[in-house]
């Protein structure tokens, strides 16, 4: 009994470990390798499907290019027509009745379904050529570029009238019986009679000096010499896998009208109309379809785009495709050789993990019940095996020995414990002083750390835009040479450019003065405020007239300023942009110039004043400020700052007056150069 006992407790643990280990062999095989096995799947099946429509969207770009040459030849033949010496003599020859046959001749070398001259007689135009034409159109916007001496190609919808003025062929041509179609936008029509026509126009000069066009045209509707080209260019032998079809298709409006779509075997789907949903998204909403589509009768990985008019509505659209089928089967037979190559894999592995669990079970039976004994206290209890050939008899052979080293570890531990807590109080303490110090040092790293960023952002800007400026400067000296005496004719513009030029110069400087203001020093001169007020509105002509700002200017002042020329156009340039600024929706500049004492010295004062927005006293009182800005991404906010900084330096001063809606006055005022 007291050996059933004790064995008891062990033969239930062993049983635990058993399933654990088993959980644990079979973890990776059953539940992990399945999971990423689903991902990967899911993830190949999503490339899988990106690369079928990128495949269909390089497609539609074949197709598309194709047209685009189509419109292109067409006006290219047209325009090498009406510069050719065989039609001006025809024009001239028997006063042009010899033309219509030249006409003729020439629309079927180059395979047009038609071909006429449009004549200009004063503001009215009128078609010759053929019998007929009176009754079309002339307000085309193709024509009218022809007739003002520009040649234009476009796609164009012709009605069945106007089809039946030129050929009644074309007309007969153009017409298509409407079928049936199912998801496709409701309509009570039976047929479509309009015709979608490549139409092109080259001026032309006729032998009395007017004005002509000759227009041309290839009619689309039931051309399938062009739309199977396109499916031959797109779609060529072996480009596609065995079982799969190419398609391509030309829409007038939601009707096929030139397709290679089947719609039984042998009969072309002419006459059928796209989805309500393609529909939306091509012709409505103008986007580009690339997705699966129901096409008539089956699924296709299709691509679909918008034609324009020459008029730029949307009147139809052009679409390649090809059938879906053939890839979701590879899919399918793919994904099932995965998933029954991994059942055959985790059924023979699984056995195997099993018979290599056996010789581990018991062992880590016997050390279990071992620790449930010392957990119970009993620290004399010993797993007693010897055997350490493997992994587990060392692991227990290890067990024991530390099993020995705990029982005398555990008085020596009991002896520690006291002192052991008095350490850690005091670690304790030396802790929280040492996070205190910590914490002061980090703000001043970070404030030592902002300051560093300033100096290498100043040098950078320094480097950066010298370098450049150096270069301008050299060409600007270049083009003074080439010009020769030719130069005085600009010496006006290319003394803007040299002041413009220095004025970056100095721009960089002053941003490495603000910086490190006493390592830097600038020179001075004298000058009338008004001629550098002068100087800089052209500078920012383009911006006042962009926002349409008037300037009104009152040059009062009689006194000279000594300060270096281009800190104080740098500073008025400064505030006048900021102004503009201030009066989005336009207003008035106001720039005035007067003298005026301070403190019992002479000077000027240089208002910039403007009509807009205004400030709030809080932003007035900040906007002095480095870094203070109410640009938001457009400002640096030290425009102010440095304005200030160089007229105070002068010995000036730079006030504001602002109230919010009544607009805002800077005051600049300089003491007279003596």
């Amino acid at each position: 009994m007291p050996e059933a006992e004790t064995q008891e407790p062990v033969l239930r643990r062993g049983r635990s470990i058993r399933y654990r280990l088993l959980a644990i062999a079979l973890l990776p095989t059953l539940v992990i390798l399945p999971l990423l096995l689903v991902a990967t799947m899911a993830r190949w099946e999503a490339k899988f499907d990106a690369l079928l429509t990128s495949k269909v969207n390089a497609d539609l770009t074949i197709a598309h290019q194709y047209l685009a040459r189509i419109l292109e030849n067409t006006g290219e033949h047209l325009s090498a027509l009406t510069g050719s010496v065989a039609f001006r003599e025809a024009a001239a020859r028997d006063g042009g009745a010899g033309l219509a046959a030249y006409l003729e001749e020439n629309r079927t070398r180059l395979g047009l379904d038609f071909l006429f001259l449009v004549q200009r007689h004063g503001m009215a135009t009128e078609p010759v050529g053929l019998a007929g034409l009176a009754g079309l159109r002339t307000d085309w916007p193709v024509l009218h570029a022809a007739l003002a001496g520009e040649p234009k190609t476009a796609i164009d919808i012709f009605s069945q009238q106007e089809l039946a003025a030129i050929s009644p062929e074309l007309a007969a041509r153009a017409k298509l019986e409407l079928v049936p179609t199912p998801n496709a936008v409701a309509t009570d029509r039976a047929s479509e009679t309009r015709g979608m026509v490549v139409h092109s126009a080259s001026p032309a000069r006729l032998p009395d000096g007017s004005r002509a066009a000759l227009v041309g045209g290839i009619l689309l509707n039931q051309n399938l010499v062009f739309i199977d080209t396109i499916n031959d260019l797109v779609y060529r032998a072996a480009s596609l896998p065995e079982g799969s079809q190419g398609t391509a298709t030309l829409f007038l409006e939601d009707v096929r009208i030139s397709t290679n779509v089947r719609l039984f075997e042998g009969k072309r789907a002419l006459g059928t109309r796209v989805s309500a949903a393609v529909r939306q998204t091509v012709l409505d909403e103008g986007r580009v379809w690339l997705d699966s589509a129901f096409v008539v009768n089956d699924w296709y990985v299709s691509a679909y785009e918008p034609i324009s008019d020459s008029f730029g509505k949307r009147v139809g659209m052009l679409y390649v495709g090809f059938l879906e089928a053939p890839f979701a089967r590879a899919k399918t037979e793919t994904i099932i050789g995965i998933v029954v190559a991994f059942l055959l894999v985790t059924a023979a592995s699984v056995p195997i993990f099993l018979r290599w669990a056996r010789a581990i079970f018991k062992p880590l039976e016997r050390m279990t019940g071992t620790i449930a004994k010392v957990e119970q206290g009993d620290l004399g209890a010993r797993s007693g095996l010897t055997d350490g050939s493997d992994e587990i008899g060392r692991v227990a052979v290890h067990l024991d020995s530390l099993l020995d080293q705990l029982q005398q570890r555990d008085r020596d531990l009991r002896s520690w414990n006291d002192e052991l807590n008095d350490r850690v109080a005091e670690r304790t303490r030396e802790l929280e002083l040492a996070n205190r110090q910590l914490e002061a040092t980090t703000k001043q790293l970070i404030m030592s750390e902002k300051l560093a960023a300033i100096g290498e952002i100043t040098a950078g800007v320094a480097h950066e835009i010298n370098n450049p400026i150096a270069v301008m400067q050299g060409n600007l000296d270049v083009v003074r040479s080439v010009l020769g005496d030719h130069a005085d004719d600009v010496s006006t513009e290319l003394r803007l450019i040299d002041e413009q030029i220095h004025r970056v110069n100095q721009i960089v400087t002053k941003l490495l003065q603000f910086a490190k203001p006493e390592e830097y020093a600038g020179y001075v001169e004298r000058h009338h405020v008004a001629d550098v007020i002068s100087d800089c509105l052209p500078l920012v002509q383009h911006l006042l007239g962009k926002a349409d700002i008037a300037v009104e200017r009152d040059d009062d002042a009689t006194r000279q300023v000594l300060m270096n020329r281009t800190e104080l156009q740098q500073v008025l340039i400064n505030l006048i942009v900021n102004a503009i600024h201030a009066m989005p929706d336009g207003g008035k500049l106001r720039l005035a110039s007067r003298d005026e004492p301070r403190n019992g010295r002479d000077g000027i004062v240089l208002d910039v004043t403007d009509t807009g927005i205004g400030m709030s006293p809080e932003l007035v009182s900040r906007i002095f400020d480095p870094f203070f800005t109410t640009k938001r991404r457009d400002g640096t906010g030290l425009g102010l700052s440095i304005s200030q900084t160089l007229i105070t330096r002068q010995g000036g001063t730079l006030a504001v007056e602002s109230k919010p809606g009544k607009g805002t006055t800077f005051s600049i005022w300089l003491p007279e150069a003596a």
